[in-house]
């Protein structure tokens, strides 16, 4: 169930945890990556405790990257949030993306609204006017939200904000007081699926697979001396630190790209986060290269 937070004011609203979150990737504060690696426009949302991300194997980092908090209005920590949304076979409904940058004044601040908005529609820049002006915690990012989807947003903000027309200044009004928000483009959502090991067998037997897709297995090197599959790059998780900052120069974000671990939960975190750089279409093998040794091909071994 999706629901408003009434603790801080930006237009996002929480999502709920179960199904590895319906919005929300398994993303949390890794404190040695460095933050300018990071693209600047990614979404911004505030994480309750509750609704933080599982860590799935304590020995095993957790891909958010570095992320330098900005302070919310509660003293809560806003972090970059996935535009993908999620579900148990596909995460894509064939949506459409907006980049939003907004400010955010007072419900009783009318006085100053009009005046925002009356400079915005000279000229003035809206990024410039929310660092001066705006009280949600973006005004440090020059009130930018980032990518977002439909349900990531409270109603009236959602409304107006997939409304607008692009580069035009608009308002609107929620619980958190007045807004002005400008679309400044929109893409085709980012789709993020799982894929059965039976179905990724059955592609495994077409030669031209290998060619046009992109294939990561972030298990340790003694998993992988183990138990691997053809084509796969391995890239261990432990040492995200080395290969997350190049990700994009090693791999297309443009071409399909699918992420194997143990059992599928390390893949999903790395796939997860392969849609905060950018890649358009990302795999995740279901239940691991363990249940793709069971269900497809038994000659791999398990461990």
């Amino acid at each position: 169930m999706l629901r408003a937070s009434t603790h801080h004011l930006s237009p996002f609203v929480f999502a709920s945890p179960s199904s590895l979150y319906a919005l929300l990737p398994a993303l949390a504060v890794h404190k040695s990556f460095p933050s300018s690696l990071l693209p600047k426009l990614q979404p911004l949302l505030h994480l309750g405790v509750a609704h933080r991300a599982p860590n799935y194997r304590r020995n095993y980092p957790s891909l958010g990257s570095k992320f330098n908090p900005v302070p919310g209005m509660d003293g809560q920590p806003c972090v970059p949030k996935a535009t993908a949304s999620f579900s148990s076979e596909s995460s894509s409904e064939g949506g459409r993306e907006i980049l939003v940058q907004h400010l955010l004044v007072k419900e009783d601040d009318q006085k100053l609204l009009l005046e925002l908005q009356k400079r915005a529609a000279e000229g003035e820049d809206l990024s410039d006017l929310a660092v001066e002006y705006s009280i949600c915690p973006s005004k440090e990012e020059g009130g930018m939200l980032g990518w977002v989807t439909k349900g990531q947003m409270v109603p009236e903000f959602e409304e107006a904000a997939f409304s607008a027309p692009l580069n035009k200044v608009v308002r609107c009004k929620t619980k958190f007081g007045w807004h002005l928000l400008q679309v400044l483009s929109e893409r085709e959502a980012l789709v993020l699926e799982h894929i059965q090991p039976s179905e990724f067998h059955q592609k495994m037997q077409d030669p031209s697979f290998f060619e046009e897709a992109q294939l990561i297995d972030v298990r340790e090197p003694e998993e992988v001396a183990i138990a691997s599959l053809p084509g796969f790059k391995v890239l261990p998780l432990r040492q995200f630190g080395n290969w997350g900052p190049e990700i994009t120069t090693k791999f297309d974000p443009q071409k399909e790209t699918y992420v194997l671990c143990h059992h599928g939960m390390r893949s999903l975190q790395v796939a997860q986060w392969l849609h905060t750089q950018g890649f358009r279409r990302v795999f995740n093998i279901t239940g691991g290269i363990h249940q793709y040794a069971l269900k497809a091909d038994p000659s791999v071994p398990t461990y």
